[in-house]
Order: structure tokens, then C-alpha cells, then sequence
């Protein structure tokens, strides 16, 4: 009663999720389909951040592309002073393929997908090249290894310049 009346600050500091991410008003969720799923149908129970259930399903025939968002309307954060209005939720996703198949399954698999492209060339061409297999990499990895090595030839090429660092010392005559 006897005090003079002041504002109230709040400090509001945003979780991490594991699978959700918010942008604005709109939540973007993360989830790995298998490969039957991405092009046979998928159906699955998210569960939202109230704790909400939502059946998320796909269109009868629809075939989902690895790196593909999907749309829900009305399921992200409530907006700026319109509490009542949400934004988008926005499914990421991603698809994982099997790591091999057995010929058995591959010969099954050609029944049902699109014919492989006719190769173009013809077979004294193709005796001409050299047959090369390609291997997994960490492309993350691969760069940063890349990147240190390119700072570390930097700093070598600028001590040569500038005759920094230690002495070079040649190997006496016998």
C-alpha cells in the first residue's frame, strides 16, 4: 500500500526437445519412416507437446522422399497476442533404407519399380574405363578434417614467407 508500484519482468528461457524444434509460431518435429512406410503408407501416434495424441497417416498411394516436410495446420505455438490461433506443425523426414539386400530381394524388388536405365554405352567403351568402387564416408568429418588441413598448410606457408619458427638445420658433409 505504502510502496510506489513497478513492472514485473519475466525471462523466459525456450527447453531443447528432442524432437521438436519451434521457429516462430510454427513447430517443426522430426521422424524416421522406413522404406516400406515411405512408399507403401505410414501411420503413427505423435504425441504433442501438451501431450495430445495426433494420428498422423499418409494418403492411400503416397510415396514419402527422404528429405520431405509435411504440413499440419493449426498444431504449432499459439501466436502473438491471438491465443486462440496456432501455427503450423511441420513433419521432417527422413528415410532409412536398408544396408543390404539379397539378391532374391532385389529380383523381387525389380518386379514392382520402374526398369534401371539402359546403359548407354557400349561394351569396348566401357572396357576403356576404369572400374572404381566407391566407399561410405562422414562428409562432416571429411570437411573439418579437410578445413584443418588447408589452416595447417596456411600457417606452414606462412611461416616459410615470413622465416618464422625454427630454425631448418641441414645435415653436415662428411
Amino acid at each position: 500500500p505504502d510502496t510506489v508500484t513497478g513492472d514485473i519482468i519475466f525471462v523466459l528461457q525456450q527447453k531443447e526437445h528432442p524432437k521438436f524444434k519451434r521457429k516462430g509460431d510454427d513447430l517443426f518435429y522430426e521422424h524416421t519412416l522406413n522404406l516400406t512406410e515411405a512408399l507403401c503408407g505410414f501411420q503413427f501416434v505423435l504425441t504433442h507437446l501438451d501431450n495430445r495424441q495426433l494420428l498422423i497417416k499418409s494418403k492411400p498411394g503416397e510415396v514419402v522422399k527422404p528429405d520431405s516436410f509435411k504440413a499440419v495446420n493449426d498444431e504449432g505455438m499459439p501466436m502473438y497476442q491471438r491465443p486462440f490461433m496456432k501455427g503450423k506443425l511441420y513433419i521432417h523426414f527422413s528415410v532409412e533404407f536398408p544396408d543390404s539386400l539379397n539378391p532374391d530381394q532385389c529380383k523381387a524388388l525389380e518386379t514392382v519399380l520402374p526398369p534401371r536405365p539402359v546403359s548407354q554405352y557400349t561394351d569396348m567403351e566401357l572396357d576403356e574405363c576404369e572400374e572404381t568402387m566407391p566407399y561410405d564416408v562422414n562428409i562432416e568429418e571429411e570437411m573439418r578434417r579437410r578445413q584443418q588441413q588447408q589452416q595447417q598448410e596456411a600457417y606452414d606457408e606462412d611461416e616459410d614467407m615470413h622465416g618464422g619458427g625454427a630454425q631448418r638445420v641441414q645435415c653436415a658433409q662428411q
